[in-house]
This record gives C-alpha cells, sequence and structure tokens, in this order.
C-alpha cells in the first residue's frame, strides 16, 4: 500500500524482483511521492518544493529553506548552517512520523536533507552495504588507498572511489541515468 492508501499494481512499483532485489521506482511513483509529499508537509517548512532522490533502498528528501537576513560581519555560510540546524532540530519529530508513513508504503528508509544557498546538509542517510569481489589489482588500488591513509579500510577506500566517479563524471552518469529512465517507461508502457 502506498501512503495514500491504494496498492501498487502488480509487476509495476516497489516490490521486490529476482533474488530479494528491489526494482528501481517508476517515474510515475516518484511523481506520486512528490505529490503526496507537497499535501502532507506543513507549508512553512520549505520555500519551494522538495528535492527527492529515490534509488531502491532509500528516498532523500531536500528541501529548500529561506536564507536568513543578510547582515554585515556575518559569516553567510555559518548562518546558513545554523539555519539547518535549527530546522532539523524543530521539525524532528513531525520529520520521524511523515518518515515512517513513506516507509511504510514504500519499504525504503527516508532521510532529510535542506538547502540554504549553496549549502546543503543530508541527516541520517542510510549507508547500504554493497558487496563484490575484487581481483588483486583492484585490491592492490583499494590497498593503496589504506595504506596511504586516504581511507581507514578497503570499504572505505571503494566508497572513496565511488565518490570521486560520482564527482569527476556527472554528465555520464546523467545520460546513464536518464538513458535507464527511457527504458523504464518503455517498459511500463509495454504489455503486461
Amino acid at each position: 500500500m502506498g501512503p495514500h492508501g491504494h496498492a501498487h499494481g502488480r509487476g509495476r512499483g516497489f516490490g521486490p524482483r529476482g533474488r530479494g532485489r528491489q526494482a528501481e521506482p517508476p517515474a510515475a511513483a516518484a511523481d506520486e511521492i512528490q505529490g503526496w509529499l507537497v499535501g502532507r508537509l506543513p507549508d512553512d517548512w520549505f520555500v519551494g518544493p522538495p528535492e527527492l532522490i529515490i534509488d531502491r533502498d532509500e528516498i532523500t528528501i531536500i528541501g529548500p529553506l529561506a536564507a536568513p537576513p543578510a547582515a554585515d560581519g556575518v559569516d553567510e555560510t555559518a548562518a546558513a548552517a545554523g539555519r539547518i540546524r535549527r530546522f532539523r532540530e524543530d521539525t524532528r519529530e513531525s520529520r520521524i512520523a511523515i518518515a515512517r508513513e513513506l516507509e511504510a508504503g514504500y519499504q525504503r528508509k527516508v532521510a532529510w536533507g535542506a538547502t540554504v544557498g549553496e549549502l546543503t546538509e543530508v541527516f541520517t542517510s542510510l549507508a547500504a552495504p554493497a558487496m563484490t569481489r575484487l581481483r588483486q589489482p583492484e585490491r592492490q588500488v583499494l590497498d593503496t588507498l589504506v595504506e596511504g591513509g586516504v581511507a581507514r579500510s578497503r570499504a572505505e577506500a571503494l566508497a572513496w572511489c565511488v565518490r570521486l566517479v560520482g564527482e569527476h563524471e556527472q554528465e555520464w552518469i546523467a545520460a546513464l541515468r536518464e538513458a535507464l529512465d527511457k527504458v523504464r517507461q518503455t517498459r511500463q508502457a509495454g504489455p503486461e
């Protein structure tokens, strides 16, 4: 059941597929979640619609907050960080209640974040394990990062590598995601 009371159709939506793996959410489900949040979130929380980032494990909701008034001699980054901290503390109980509703409806953890100007902070985001088998040359790369003090463990070194690719190949990854969205839409439009 979705948070708004109706079930997702068979073969579509967020249920597990294959070896216990959850499918990527269809674009329609993201629109559905966005719409539900527009109706569910208090009107005074954000100054615009929240950004949604959805994968098979997590729904991240990042809302834009009003910037603090500018003042001479005030560090704008520190003021933005303070505004985000206040939002996090003041809305904690309500965010937990909303997250539980979404988690029950979509079988994904929910993380929250806020943006003020150029500063974005995400609160308590899920760290999901990603198992892989690596051959010796790949393990040596990770071990070099550990020995060089870049990471404390192979797992942390692998996460560092993934972040680095994400930062330096943003355009390519965005194009790949767009192509995957088109494949999902084509599948949804196909026969049952």
